[in-house]
């Protein structure tokens, strides 16, 4: 027989059985020796994460819940947008933003197949496979070094008469020039989205004014995945400001549907039987109604669970974030010769996800020689995502087609391809882990350590 009086007593007693465990079993407890090894990323979690998940659990309701709404609203607040939509992938985020600029409902701003978006193939694959899908045709520009984000003196060249939106990320934490891509947007009334997925705590001032990025644009999007700022496990989320996109982004994301009540809520508007719909009889049941050709990409209210008390540690993990990134970057000044070392982009206060490096080629160092030196001491060392993205297999069947324009050579972006690789400075990360780190990337470049 239990012995427990309540449900709520219950809880807490098993709580507490899971608190124990995280400090017996889950915390660390032993301080880094060199030689351990050190990931570009990991989770930074305790007990509160851990009891969270549980909680959620017990109420076993599985999909999209109280957990959910907190987050959403939590989040919402914190980045200092009005609406935020959670799903289950930073990669199903950038489905969405795309997709809900595809509903005809935007009128003439419409994205539609064989209209064109501005990127970069110097970046992860998802933030243009929506648009390549749904046949828009991406146009892909260069980018800059030290940066690594895109070169915004090409943006003229790359617009034309078909030119719907631009769709960029922020490079490993570090904001593109959002100042003068925001103004070519507003110029031409082209949609802005920020895949924010890798910069998220990352802050912008324009004209005197600062916020946080993915707040500048019409549409962005963030990550939950382990490696990221913050995690839920899997998991993503897309905001905006504008009603009427957020009703979209809702729609796509929850089968198309064309009612927005809330999941297991009947009738919640108090108007699904009394509508009239395409070419359906009048009163068909409104939560069976589908204005758009979605999907199901919600997340669960575990992981949601989870993200509510990330986010409560989140203003640490960016300060973290930045100390690990400032003191790797002072130890690895010495090799400047050898290595191209990032900078932060003007008017940006970068919460840095990774810390890029490129070989400079007159040095007679090889990339691939240096991260294998690298890796061989434990630390784990990371390209810059795809590199060239119309140099990959997936390309392939597109290449001498209409599907993607390129506008230039593409010089940086096939030169970081080549040359260019990032290690980690996540929050878990003590300063003997930096020191080691950056002890180990001298020594692959032939320099001596400084004591």
């Amino acid at each position: 027989m239990s012995t427990w009086n309540t449900e709520a007593e219950a809880r807490e007693q098993i709580k507490a059985l899971v608190t124990d465990y995280y400090h017996d079993f889950k915390e660390k407890k032993e301080p880094f020796a060199p030689g351990e090894r050190i990931s570009y990323a990991s989770r930074v979690f305790d007990e509160k994460e851990m009891c969270a998940l549980t909680d959620a659990c017990l109420d076993f309701w599985l999909t999209t819940g109280r957990f959910s709404d907190q987050f959403e609203a939590e989040f919402a607040k914190w980045i200092g947008v009005r609406f935020a939509n959670l799903v289950n992938s930073g990669s199903s985020a950038n489905l969405l933003a795309f997709m809900a600029l595809t509903a005809p409902e935007l009128g003439a701003r419409q994205i539609r197949p064989g209209d064109e978006i501005i990127t970069v193939a110097c970046g992860f694959p998802t933030t243009v496979t929506p648009a390549i899908q749904y046949g828009a045709v991406p146009v892909f520009v260069d980018v800059t070094i030290p940066q690594y984000n895109l070169d915004v003196t090409q943006l003229e060249a790359a617009l034309s008469e078909k030119t719907k939106a631009v769709m960029i990320a922020h490079t490993l934490g570090n904001p593109f020039d959002l100042k003068a891509v925001k103004a070519f947007c507003d110029k031409h009334q082209l949609w802005l989205v920020e895949d924010n997925c890798d910069a998220l705590g990352s802050a912008y001032t324009i004209d005197g004014e600062t916020k946080f990025t993915g707040t500048w644009g019409d549409i962005a999007t963030s990550s939950f995945y382990p490696p990221h700022h913050m995690t839920m496990g899997e998991g993503g989320c897309v905001y905006t400001n504008d009603p009427q996109l957020n009703r979209l982004i809702k729609s796509f994301r929850d089968w198309g549907r064309d009612c927005v009540c809330p999941s297991g809520q009947d009738n919640f508007c108090k108007h699904r039987f009394d509508g009239q719909y395409g070419q359906l009889p009048a009163g068909y049941d409104h939560k069976y109604v589908y204005s758009h050709f979605g999907y199901n990409l919600k997340v669960t209210d575990m992981q949601a669970a989870i993200g509510c008390e990330q986010l409560k540690k989140f203003p640490s993990f960016i300060t973290r974030r930045k100390h690990n990134w400032a003191r790797l970057c002072s130890a690895l000044e010495q090799a400047g010769d050898v290595l191209i070392l990032p900078e932060a982009a003007e008017g940006s206060d970068p919460s840095w996800f990774g810390f890029l490096l490129s070989v400079r080629p007159e040095s007679g160092l090889k990339r691939n020689e240096v991260t294998r030196y690298i890796e061989q001491r434990n630390v784990q060392t990371r390209l810059l995502f795809s590199g060239n993205l119309i140099k990959h297999p997936c390309f392939d069947q597109m290449r001498g087609g209409d599907g993607y324009r390129v506008v230039g050579e593409l010089t940086n972006t096939d030169f970081i391809m080549n040359n260019t690789f990032w290690v980690g400075v996540y929050p878990g990360m003590t300063d003997e882990m930096i020191d080691y780190m950056a002890k180990t990337i001298l020594e692959a470049v032939g320099k001596e350590v400084q004591k």
